[in-house]
């Protein structure tokens, strides 16, 4: 029989009392520029109708995910961090872990659409209105969420059906699916596999996308005859490497490899990277490295 508990105490970061306040601070930073900086993101695809293109529509996509993907986490811990309120209830648990696994997936299938994206933009640039139309933009979003739907339901599902014995610690900030497999006094085995198998599918399928767009990118870059061509190919693309380095970096190390389960220290500081602090970064990244954005921005401060 399962036993039920009525909530969990999440005990990351708790051995550090003198630095409760110092993270608290850090995390709400961290969450006003996330939020603020993705807002703008949006603000300027929308109001300049000359970024109404498939790659702008994704990015406002990316920066609408990175908001809730950062929400789901960041305000909790903080008020956890600050007020020391680090119980949450089990169905609260529960929704938190869905919820991040949804946008965290949703994210890996948005990145590798918007490799595909470059690749035809780079690659077919004169086949590259006919192939990215709307339909098919609207589809892989659609696609991506409906993936990420799929995927944290078995996480979720897998995670809360086993037993927890009145162990209530989960040692993490956040309800997160191996930290709360570790607070189980079931066999986890099954668990683990799961989520080896389908976290590292998802992480090795859609890095495949990115991998095999990308190599054919540079082939096609290379082959360009000018320099100024080969200039404004990469600079179309650099900001996206750049995220996807960033993000399937950490999540790789956390999901696709056997044994990522029981490390729960490395997992807490590692998780701060893409919760917390890629969603932060990106809206930076494609500003201000993306001459596109950069003019739209000084359009619109001057208007």
């Amino acid at each position: 029989n399962h036993t039920r508990t009525s909530e969990f105490i999440l005990v990351g970061f708790k051995s550090h009392p003198g630095s409760q306040v110092l993270l608290s601070v850090l995390f709400s930073t961290m969450y006003i520029v996330t939020v603020v900086g993705n807002v703008c993101m949006i603000l300027i695809i929308r109001m300049d109708s000359s970024l109404h293109t498939p790659m702008y529509f994704f990015l406002e996509n990316l920066s609408t995910l990175d908001i809730c993907y950062s929400s789901v986490i960041t305000p909790r811990a903080t008020l956890a961090f600050l007020f020391g309120r680090r119980s949450i209830s089990y169905n609260g648990c529960a929704s938190q872990m869905f919820f991040f696994s949804l946008f965290g997936t949703t994210e890996a299938f948005f990145l590798a659409a918007m490799a595909y994206d470059r690749f035809t933009a780079v690659c077919n640039p004169l086949l590259y209105p006919v192939i990215m139309s709307r339909r098919l933009c609207v589809l892989m979003v659609m696609g991506s969420y409906l993936s990420g739907c799929i995927n944290s339901t078995i996480q979720t599902g897998f995670s809360f059906g086993l037993s927890f014995c009145g162990h209530r610690e989960i040692n993490h900030f956040f309800c997160e699916v191996a930290a709360v497999i570790r607070a189980s006094c079931s066999d986890t085995l099954v668990n683990e596999l799961v989520m080896l198998a389908v976290c590292g599918s998802i992480i090795v399928g859609t890095a495949m996308v990115v991998f095999i767009s990308y190599g054919y990118i540079i082939i096609t870059i290379i082959q360009m005859p000018s320099a100024e061509s080969r200039h404004k190919a990469f600079s179309t693309c650099s900001s996206h490497m750049l995220t996807i380095c960033l993000f399937f970096g950490t999540v790789f190390f956390m999901y696709a490899q056997p044994g990522a389960v029981s490390s729960s220290n490395k997992s807490n500081i590692i998780s701060i990277f893409y919760t917390v602090v890629i969603p932060m970064l990106n809206p930076f990244i494609y500003t201000l490295r993306n001459r596109e954005v950069k003019g739209s921005l000084k359009k619109q401060l001057k208007r």
